[in-house]
């Protein structure tokens, strides 16, 4: 079990992308992602509204104004401020949250604190990933925070493939592979993936 979880795990993924993000090299946010079809913009916008819709489940204001699922490939301006803006609201709301709260409104429904923690933070760090290997960059995703997030992928991954389909089925590991590509994998993404040609 890990030692991260609730509003410390929620903050550091939350770190993790805002660092990759600003690491995008100037003219790489069209290259192609792990996410099938999509640009590491559209990866950028797609987190960007999930994480706005996870603050908005809590407060019941402030919806996404666009599908998640179907994220433009466009970015208007510096793409940091607007994501600062959710994460910093988001991660006010979930400090404001009792941590032992059985039940916390969620985009995929009512979940307890530390779940709906992880939850968020699985999203947010996982395609902080996305985006890093897709511009060049180090992976975002240590053992500590995988395992972590890994409370809400055993929970909710399945759901989240039949409900959405947003994961890829999982692929095998083999043994005594680390918790970072473990989690990858189990979340149907080639740990070792790279773009086309590189």
């Amino acid at each position: 079990m890990s030692e991260i979880e609730g509003i410390e795990l929620l903050t550091r993924a939350y770190d993790r992308l805002r660092e990759v993000v600003a690491g995008v090299p100037e003219g790489a946010w069209g290259a192609p992602t792990p996410c099938d079809e999509w640009t590491a913009r559209q990866v950028l916008n797609h987190a960007r509204l999930d994480q706005q819709a996870y603050g908005a489940a809590v407060t019941g204001t402030g919806w996404p104004d666009a599908d998640p699922f179907h994220p433009v490939d466009g970015l208007e301006g510096d793409a940091a401020p607007e994501l600062e803006k959710v994460l910093a609201g988001v991660a006010d709301i979930y400090a404001g949250l009792p941590a032992d709260a059985e039940e916390v409104a969620t985009p995929l429904g009512p979940l307890p604190f530390r779940v709906a923690a992880a939850a968020a933070a699985m999203d947010a760090a996982v395609h902080a990933w996305d985006i890093a290997v897709a511009t060049g960059q180090a992976s975002p995703l240590d053992d500590d925070l995988a395992e972590g997030v890994r409370l809400a992928a055993d929970r909710l991954a399945d759901h989240l493939r039949a409900s959405f389909g947003v994961f890829a089925a999982a692929r095998e590991v083999p043994e005594g592979t680390g918790r970072a590509e473990a989690l990858l994998a189990f979340l149907g993404r080639d740990p070792h993936w790279t773009p086309a040609g590189s």
